[in-house]
């Protein structure tokens, strides 16, 4: 009995370990089995995904897309404005001078028109000659002429000693006496016809932008109706289903539409006339007919949003549509998606800027792409941003897969002798407060690591310093 028990319990662990071999055995085959297919299939899904979400269009660096921008733009045909209305704009014609300036022989100073051959001495003062009045006598020998700045010169006097050179003497029966106490010599004092502007001058050449200077020598020249480069008009839409204008209450799911505001104040800023399209959902009809409106009355259409590569991105088809797209994607940080477009309408071409969503990618892109070409648009001679250098404050992490326009606020320092770049703080393209007091885009590298404080790195100026 004893000799059948062992035999049973050991035909009983043999099975059990049959059973679990069997087991380990299938269990590995059926796991193998399951991963190769999960691997299998994982290199399905990746393949689809990477063929269908792949954009069709290259990357290119911002010297290259900005460069095809300024190919497309062009500056707008003459218009003529009233000089009140000139500021800023850029001239389209040459100015001449319509006649000298001054047009008379004027006084320099206030004091007394005399002949520089009588010589110091005690003349009696004949005539008073005052701004804005031409003399009506002729002086002679032996007497002098009150005159005042700028009045013209009484025939007969070559010279003017200033007041301060000069004292009044009492003289006999109201006679008026006045001493004079230098010698001076013919021309002294006066400004002789033409001496600030000739006639026929040139005074302004076309390209010029008018600045405060230049108003002031149009209106000395007389010329009242200015021929400039239109101002661009740029219609300006935000999309999504998401946005509400500022003025409205949020409602769930709803963030308010910053983008609009911004950027017709940065267009208004930059020397353009703005166009409201308002806010357009994430809908193609929609879209496209705001898209049209802004084609037919603006020369630059900015949208923001809808350029990714999302279901419900469809402003790069619609655009493909509407005209000819020239890039989709820029190696840049913020604002990768960018996209430009021009369509002839109406026998003009307009620009269209499909700019990222994110506030701060629309704003930074704007001023990279879309001043650049609102200036030239403009007439402007050299329509890039200025640029210079300045040395970071702290240090900067860096991107190690595209360059990156960072916000900062420069100012000069007296010590150092160059301008310092703070940095606006955390970079996101969601954040607007990192624009808020920005007046500089940091060219950053396309590297790894951490750039020292001290560096000295190039900074385009998007604002006063």
């Amino acid at each position: 009995m004893a000799d059948d028990g062992r035999r049973t319990a050991m035909y009983g662990i043999m099975s059990l370990l049959a059973v679990l071999v069997l087991y380990e055995v299938t269990n590995v085959v059926v796991r193998d089995v399951f991963n190769a297919v999960v691997r299998r299939l994982s290199s399905v899904v990746t393949h689809s995904k990477e063929h269908n979400m792949e954009s069709p269009y290259p990357m290119l660096s911002v010297e290259d897309a900005l460069s095809v921008v300024l190919a497309q733009a062009a500056p707008l045909t003459r218009v003529m404005v009233d000089l009140s209305a000139a500021l800023g704009a850029v001239l389209a014609e040459d100015v001449h001078a319509r006649e000298p300036l001054p047009p008379f022989a004027a006084s320099v100073k206030d004091g007394y028109a005399v002949i520089a051959a009588d010589g110091p001495g005690i003349y009696p003062v004949v005539a008073d000659v005052t701004a804005g009045q031409m003399a009506d006598f002729v002086l002679t020998r032996g007497a002098v002429a009150y005159i005042t700045t700028g009045a013209p010169i009484p025939q007969g006097a070559d010279a003017v000693v200033m007041v301060e050179e000069t004292e009044r003497v009492d003289g006999e029966n109201s006679l008026r006496l006045v001493r004079i106490g230098v010698q001076v010599k013919a021309g002294d004092d006066i400004r002789p016809v033409g001496v600030d502007v000739a006639a026929d001058e040139l005074i302004l050449d076309a390209g010029e932008r008018l600045g405060a200077a230049e108003i002031g020598l149009l209106a000395t020249a007389g010329v009242v109706d200015v021929p400039i480069h239109a101002r661009p008009r740029v219609a300006v839409l935000s999309t999504g289903d998401e946005l509400v204008d500022p003025h409205q209450p949020l409602g769930p799911g709803q963030i308010r539409d910053s983008n609009r505001a911004t950027l017709i104040a940065a267009i208004r800023a930059n020397g353009g006339e703005p166009i409201d399209l308002g806010i357009g959902g994430d809908s193609q009809t929609e879209l496209e007919a705001r898209i049209n409106r802004g084609l037919q009355e603006a020369d630059v259409l900015l949208t923001s949003g809808g350029v990714s590569m999302g279901d419900r991105d469809l402003i790069k088809p619609i655009l493909a549509h509407a005209g000819t797209v020239h890039f989709g994607r820029v190696r840049m940080k913020p604002g990768k998606p960018i996209t430009f477009a021009t369509a002839e309408v109406g026998g003009k071409r307009c620009l269209i800027f499909g700019l990222p969503g994110n506030p701060v990618s629309s704003l930074a892109t704007f001023y990279l792409f879309g001043v650049p070409a609102l200036r030239k648009m403009a007439g402007w001679r050299n329509p890039l941003l200025r640029r210079v250098h300045a040395r970071v404050a702290q240090p900067l992490r860096l991107d190690a897969y595209r360059p990156e326009y960072h916000r900062a606020t420069l100012h000069w320092d007296e010590n150092a002798r160059c301008f310092i770049a703070e940095s606006t703080g955390s970079q996101a393209s969601s954040r607007l407060l990192s624009m808020r007091t920005a007046n500089a885009l940091l060219e950053l590298p396309q590297q790894e690591g951490t750039l020292p404080a001290g560096t000295m790195v190039p900074a385009l100026l998007i604002g006063e310093l």
